[in-house]
């Protein structure tokens, strides 16, 4: 009765900014397929940035292709990426028009989005950002300096792991006695645990290979219990504090240069693709089980059966 009062009676009149505001809170709140906390501040930070100031104001049933062309043109002209437009923006726009629907749950304004007409941005995988560490630079960086960040560098690549599931990692929760299988159940996000992966394929356990389960029994040494990578007050370590403060300057002094920014910058997921063209290239791992431990989806029925 609330959505029928608050959206369909004023269909004619609700503005674009108002159905996203009420739009907002349905996503928080709804049972099926309840949305990521980083999620919702990413839709947050795209109406607040450029769909709202160049649509907000116009009414709902006026957000159509032209409307769309409109507002990716502006995003163009201001330096956004083909990706982040075609990522990000413009499905939060079609999400929140799609949303707006009649007490029988028929959209009121169904559309059939026109991607030529609109002159959405061809997405380009081969100059997509997407940097992969080489054999070179991960010994580099397995002989770091500083004992806790060397630590965190070598589980990234030597399991794969997201850099918010390594610090999630609690020892008497989440290692096995012997310390040769790791249980991600959990993520650290802002200095913030998350009991939200990424993916429901996201929670799995991962093997590590004796030599790196023994680094890090060594680094945890005589602990119990805790996080395995702690502030001095025994919290989660930010994971924005590991990649801005010490990857980058590790990759910097080890002259890395990033192939597609020029730079020394890479983020996590340039540890997970080293593991994962290693696991697929030059070891006779199942892709199964190579698939299970990156926490990849299935994409295909042969995945769905495969129960490894």
């Amino acid at each position: 009765m609330e959505h029928f009062e608050s959206v369909v009676k004023q269909a004619h009149g609700v503005t674009f900014r108002e159905h996203a505001k009420w739009w907002l809170n349905h996503i928080q709140g709804r049972k099926r397929k309840p949305i990521a906390t980083a999620t919702l501040e990413l839709w947050k930070g795209c109406l607040d940035n450029w769909i709202d100031p160049n649509i907000g104001d116009l009414p709902l049933s006026e957000v159509n292709n032209a409307a769309l062309k409109g507002l990716v043109a502006k995003m163009s002209e201001g330096g956004l990426s083909p990706k982040t437009i075609s990522d990000n923006y413009v499905p939060v726009v079609k999400m929140i028009v799609a949303s707006a629907v009649d007490e029988q749950g028929e959209q009121i304004y169904p559309r059939k989005w026109n991607h030529e007409f609109i002159d959405l941005p061809v997405v380009e995988q081969g100059k997509q950002n997407t940097p992969c560490f080489s054999a070179e630079v991960m010994t580099g960086l397995a002989r770091w300096k500083r004992p806790r960040e060397r630590m965190i560098f070598i589980l990234c690549g030597a399991a794969g792991l997201r850099i918010g599931e390594v610090l999630g990692i609690e020892i008497d929760k989440h290692i096995s006695p012997d310390f040769l299988t790791l249980s991600i159940k959990q993520k650290v996000r802002h200095g913030k645990v998350e009991q939200r992966l990424k993916t429901a394929y996201g929670f799995r356990q991962v093997d590590l290979h004796p030599a790196i389960a023994e680094l890090l029994q060594q680094f945890v040494d005589d602990r119990k219990a805790g996080f395995v990578f702690r502030t001095r007050k025994g919290n989660p370590v930010s994971p924005t504090n590991i990649i801005r403060r010490h990857l980058h300057k590790a990759l910097e002094e080890l002259q890395y240069v990033n192939p597609y920014t020029g730079t020394h910058k890479a983020g996590n997921h340039a540890f997970r693709r080293f593991r994962n063209t290693y696991l697929r290239n030059y070891t006779d791992c199942p892709e199964g089980l190579y698939k299970y431990w990156m926490g990849h989806a299935g994409k295909d029925m042969s995945d769905l059966y495969d129960k490894i």
